[in-house]
């Protein structure tokens, strides 16, 4: 099973997210499937069917959500250092092809958030550089084929 990194905020946005699910969303759907109830036969009725559906997605999200949170490993600005590149670590990477520097928030994958800088350490790059120093370079195959990026600074 991959390690499930999340800051304090993120395990609480988890915690809201959870809860809203076993009250708000297991109402709503409660309600759905009532009132599919009411329209009468069970074996054709096409609403029953997709409330039963919305019923097991809701359920098996709890429960995912609910694994995040008890195998959640918590990361905090005060147990990082930069030494070495950590879940955690803000990150400048030189890319050689590019000649160019790229600045990446390395996170778990429950947190990452690519767009914004913000890379998951069970990603090609994120394998490459968790556990690096200053002045490692590291090959990663892309879709694109190998990239080569030498770590340049490591911050909290």
């Amino acid at each position: 099973m991959e390690d499930i990194f999340l800051t304090p905020e993120g395990l609480e946005e988890t915690k809201k997210e959870l809860e809203r699910l076993k009250t708000v969303e297991r109402i709503n759907v409660a309600k759905m499937i009532g009132e599919a109830k009411s329209y009468g036969d069970l074996s054709e009725n096409s609403e029953y069917d997709a409330a039963k559906t919305k019923e097991a997605q809701l359920e098996l999200k709890i429960l995912e959500l609910e694994n995040r949170i008890r195998n959640a490993k918590i990361i905090t600005k005060e147990a990082l250092n930069t030494n070495v590149v950590n879940v955690g670590s803000k990150v400048t990477l030189y890319d050689v092809e590019f000649d160019e520097e790229v600045v990446y928030t390395l996170m778990g994958s429950t947190d990452s958030d690519p767009i914004n800088g913000i890379i998951s350490n069970s990603s090609p790059l994120g394998k490459a550089i968790l556990g690096q120093k200053v002045g490692t370079e590291v090959v990663v195959d892309t879709p694109i084929g190998l990239t080569k990026y030498k770590i340049v600074k490591i911050e909290l």
